[in-house]
């Protein structure tokens, strides 16, 4: 803890390491202390409770739960060595990740890396005393993948080299001297994934870590992930449906901003931590924290979300009256993802028109390709139809207040009868008529339908189910932010949010030409100027 001595500031040390790996990211003293505040004060005059953090980085967890013990324990045991001996020794368990956190965590914990030293500050039998770091083996698969954790075989280098798998999720830890163990609570932030430095697209690993620790049946569990896994995806969507329809979850804490909770890391879509209650039936405590500072909290039934967690405590309230009208979702009128069968990369297009060809709007770019070159859905070539891109912008910003500010699609492209694309855009719909599709691209850039999206988006990749909140309205009419506020009821409150959350957005309308007038032909780069933002590149 931060102290002052000779009148000098003495900082906490664990706030000063730095991270060693990308899976060994040192929790923060005062993130620590704000997961335990989760837990209900009975746990802290407990001495019958037993206590696990599995995954052990810096022993800043057991650290501060003893600091809290040798205060809630003090009645029960007024001798302080004694009350410090039967703590460390009988409540506090856990296992490192690594042989090196393994020493940085006994140093936190006993202030000596040999818990069986003359330095430590109980004496254990054993060197590692109940902080050991327990050695594993993947189980590898055919496909070069284990099969417990999906590390890659390359991960085996040897004896002596850290191999990353993990001993909570590998079978090693708890150790069979534990079997008949029963923790009562366990607690701790999990590596996050397994094979890459900073690789958005990494497989993730954290929620191996929760599944076993409530496997376990503790009476509670209190983890920090990113929270990625409320849109699910890259191997989420099983673990995002059984959080979500577990009734146990008693709080949950959200942390947006990028790096609000691990200063120096970045971690997309921010990070979240919650509190398992084993004997809790009921909705979640839902609260949504800001530059260390809780904003919001309401109660909610996660379930109501059509497969997300939805992280804005005002946006399920707007959701929900806006699903209560019961309109068809603007995901349905959206063709595939690869509309024309060309991806990203295709590079058949010549830069200039020849006789029937077709422009192809790819990138920032226009190209022209044959019929024959398009793999799929040639009926759309000939229709008015509205792309979106695929990509629009990276990290979600926040303004000084904490509330997100983003464009959060790319403009919509309105197009006359008569083009193609590649992987970069997809057809978010099609019409017989300019008026439609004017009306529909313009409706597409409305705030409201933007911050609905908005609650649905993780990355910067917009796919369908991104949409799946926004009502599918009449396109033979054009719809105002205004309209659309008084049309659903909302209140002054509820349009100054969207407002104040949402940038205005443009829409790039060519209902006289099958070519974007944000694009050039021949195959030109994006004109500064032109139109509106360009989407990201075709590599």
């Amino acid at each position: 803890m931060t102290t002052t001595r000779f009148g000098q500031h003495v900082p906490d040390i664990l706030d000063c390491l730095a991270q060693l790996s990308n899976d060994e990211v040192p929790t923060p003293p005062k993130l620590a202390r704000a997961m335990l505040d989760l837990l209900p004060d009975e746990v802290w005059s407990r001495p019958d409770f037993v206590w696990l953090d599995p995954f052990s980085k810096s022993g800043v967890f057991l650290r501060e739960i003893a600091t809290r013990l040798f205060e809630g324990l003090a009645d029960w045991e007024p001798d302080f060595a004694a009350r410090r001996e039967h703590i460390l020794c009988n409540m506090l368990h856990g296992a490192s990740i690594t042989e090196m956190t393994g020493i940085i965590s006994r140093r936190s914990l006993y202030c000596s890396a040999n818990a069986s030293g003359p330095h430590s500050i109980v004496r254990f039998a054993a060197p590692q005393g109940n902080l050991p770091f327990i050695p594993a083996a993947h189980d590898f698969q055919s496909n070069g993948r284990c099969g417990l954790c999906n590390a890659p075989e390359e991960l085996e280098r040897g004896e002596g080299r850290e191999n990353y798998a993990y001993s909570f999720i590998h079978g090693t830890y708890p150790t069979q001297e534990m079997a008949n163990m029963k923790f009562d609570v366990i607690v701790g932030n999990p590596p996050y994934q397994i094979d890459s430095d900073g690789n958005t697209r990494t497989m993730p690993i954290y929620q191996k870590f929760v599944d076993q620790a409530i496997a376990l049946d503790p009476r509670y569990v209190l983890m920090i992930t990113p929270s990625r896994w409320f849109a699910g995806g890259l191997g989420l969507d099983d673990f995002r449906t059984r959080m979500i329809a577990d009734r146990r979850l008693a709080k949950l804490v959200d942390n947006p901003k990028i790096f609000d909770c691990f200063p120096g890391v970045k971690i997309r879509g921010g990070v979240s931590y919650f509190l398992w209650d084993r004997e809790h039936h009921d909705d979640t405590e839902f609260s949504t924290r800001i530059d260390g500072t809780i904003r919001s909290t309401t109660r909610r039934d996660l379930r109501k979300g059509e497969g997300v967690l939805v992280r804005d405590n005002r946006a399920a309230v707007i959701i929900e009256r806006v699903a209560q009208l019961g309109y068809p979702s603007v995901e349905e009128t959206f063709g595939p993802q690869v509309p024309f069968g060309l991806r990203t990369n295709f590079a058949g297009s010549l830069e200039s028109p020849f006789p029937n060809s077709i422009p192809l709007i790819y990138g920032t770019r226009v190209g022209y390709v044959r019929d024959d070159q398009l793999e799929r859905n040639h009926a759309l070539v000939d229709r008015w139809k509205v792309l979106l891109p695929k990509a629009s912008s990276g990290d979600t910003p926040l303004d000084g207040e904490g509330n997100i500010v983003d464009v959060v699609t790319g403009a919509p492209i309105a197009l006359a009868p008569g083009s193609a694309c590649t992987q970069t855009y997809f057809v978010a719909g099609v019409f017989n008529s300019a008026a439609e599709t004017e009306n529909y691209a313009n409706y597409l850039a409305t705030k409201f339908v933007r911050f609905l999206v908005l609650q649905r988006k993780v990355t910067q990749d917009i796919t369908p189910d991104r949409f799946r909140f926004a009502p599918m309205l009449d396109m033979t009419r054009s719809w105002t932010d205004e309209e659309l506020y008084d049309h659903f009821h909302l209140t002054h409150e509820e349009r100054d949010y969207i407002n104040l959350t949402i940038k205005p957005r443009s829409v790039n309308l060519s209902l006289d030409s099958p070519i974007p007038a944000s694009h050039l032909s021949g195959g030109s780069k994006y004109r500064p100027g032109a139109g509106v933002d360009a989407p990201e590149t075709d590599k």
